[in-house]
């Protein structure tokens, strides 16, 4: 299972020339797949000739495979990971049966929604991704940038094939729904707003990437425990493919971070813009409007949904079978901030209502510790400012916050203290407008913009100055 069959017409590990019926009908899907990506992926570099990582097996041990190639003729696949022999459930009221190989009847509207759910954020951020290029701050940035495109698409495949395999007509017609969808279509916006978001600058990039790919590790790694053995090997061989994408956000960051701080050191008047630079306040603005989306992404704080997927073992918390000893959470109660007569106030939950809660716990606290370790970057050139997380309840627009307005803190502010505060907090239009200026691109190999600190080492051991993108 692990070796991957590249012969075929469509790459997999699933011995898919064995099924020819589902087999015709992916081939089928296939050319309106390559459509999208040539309407809808990177724009002005179908052409050129990317240093690109390919998966070459499913195992974890040396699974990919480093050259050049040109983005439409990546080989985009189908890939799990290897089978557990005589996995068994371990979370949820069907624990202690084996895990199933085909879908629940019972289950089997939610089991859609769930995967057409995760599979519509993959196209989305390709779409909301795809003019970056034309100013990437140097080609290692661009080529990082592609190498997160492919493999959004390839995720996206992963979902299509459990859609085509096991939907029958139902999936077929969601997987063509999910190359009709666009990110920011007034008229057929993709499921998730986080998803519809403009993403037009490489600061926006690099949060997007280290906030909403890191809820993808936590969305994925709940579903790599599901009942539903497909959708489990699935998502755990997305994961891999995941790190790097969080790696690039949080990399990408500390290093506007850096050449902030090393700026504003260098300034009479502690300003980075004087000099070309992305100052730390509009860094922090930006951090708060990608993370409070992202937030969104997990969902309603109580939540029936929830509740139901953790209780038909559909989806389990991020390290179910790991980090927890009791898996049914039955009897159990979560302490909770509500909000009663316009007021905070503390109410138990039921544990499996809060299991939104209980993912987004663990996705804040590795955004704190990036921030602490971004804020020794700062420090270290003597600059007295600190980057800070903001509350949950910040900036919400779904939930058991959304009704109410917050302060980065926390605390229940009123209407007027937010128009008033606000562009202390959010990217104004002309903070907007700023970081676009500085968008231009640099394509010299070994270069980096002003603005961005340069990485500290290559990929896969090559000089800073590897032609990543070649451009002749």
């Amino acid at each position: 299972m692990g070796a991957i069959d590249y012969q075929s017409r469509i790459p997999n590990n699933v011995r898919l020339d064995d099924d020819k019926r589902l087999q015709r009908a992916l081939e089928r899907w296939q050319p309106d797949y390559l459509r999208w990506w040539q309407d809808m992926g990177p724009d002005g570099f179908q052409t050129k000739d990317v240093y690109l990582r390919t998966a070459i097996s499913a195992d974890k041990d040396g699974w990919a495979h480093f050259d050049y190639v040109k983005m439409p003729d990546y080989r985009w696949g189908i890939f799990l990971a290897e089978a557990e022999p005589d996995r068994t459930i371990h979370f949820g009221d069907h624990i202690g049966e084996p895990a199933w190989q085909e879908v629940p009847g019972e289950y089997r509207t939610m089991l859609r929604r769930i995967i057409v759910t995760q599979g519509d954020t993959e196209p989305a951020s390709v779409e909301q991704q795809r003019r970056l290029g034309q100013t990437a701050p140097s080609l290692y940035d661009l080529r990082n940038l592609f190498q997160v495109n492919v493999e959004e698409g390839r995720h996206l495949w992963a979902m299509v094939y459990l859609l085509h395999s096991y939907f029958g007509k139902e999936g077929r017609d969601e997987a063509d729904e999910l190359l009709a969808r666009r990110s920011g279509d007034a008229d057929k916006p993709r499921i998730l707003d986080a998803f519809n978001q403009p993403c037009t600058d490489w600061l926006s990039f690099f949060c997007f990437t280290m906030f909403a790919d890191r809820d993808g590790k936590y969305q994925l790694a709940s579903l790599a425990e599901s009942g539903f053995d497909p959708l489990g090997r699935t998502c755990r061989f997305m994961l891999t493919e995941e790190a790097h994408h969080m790696f690039v956000g949080d990399t990408g960051l500390e290093r506007i971070i850096r050449r902030a701080a090393e700026l504003t050191a260098q300034d009479p008047n502690g300003d980075a813009r004087a000099l070309g630079g992305i100052d730390l306040p509009t860094i922090q603005k930006f951090i708060n409007f990608w993370l409070s989306y992202c937030l969104d992404l997990f969902g309603s704080e109580i939540s029936t949904n929830a509740a139901d997927y953790f209780g038909h073992s559909l989806k389990g918390r991020f390290g179910e079978a790991k980090r927890y000893t009791e898996h049914t959470a039955l009897g159990q109660h979560r302490t909770m901030d509500v909000i009663r007569d316009g007021k905070l106030t503390q109410e138990d939950v039921a544990l499996r209502l809060a299991m939104n809660e209980e993912l987004r716990d663990g996705y804040i606290d590795e955004c704190d510790n990036a921030v602490r370790r971004w804020n020794k970057a700062i420090a270290e050139y003597g600059v007295n400012f600190e980057l800070t997380v903001p509350n949950r309840r910040f900036h919400r627009r779904q939930g058991l916050y959304s009704t109410h307005l917050f302060n980065p803190q926390g605390e229940i502010i009123d209407a007027a203290t937010w128009d008033r505060r606000m562009p202390d907090w959010l990217p104004s239009e002309s903070d907007k407008a700023y970081v676009r200026s500085l968008m231009q691109p640099v394509y010299e190999p070994g270069k980096v913009a002003n603005w961005i600190a340069p990485p500290r080492r290559g990929i896969n051991d090559q000089p800073m100055d590897f032609a990543y993108v070649r451009f002749d």
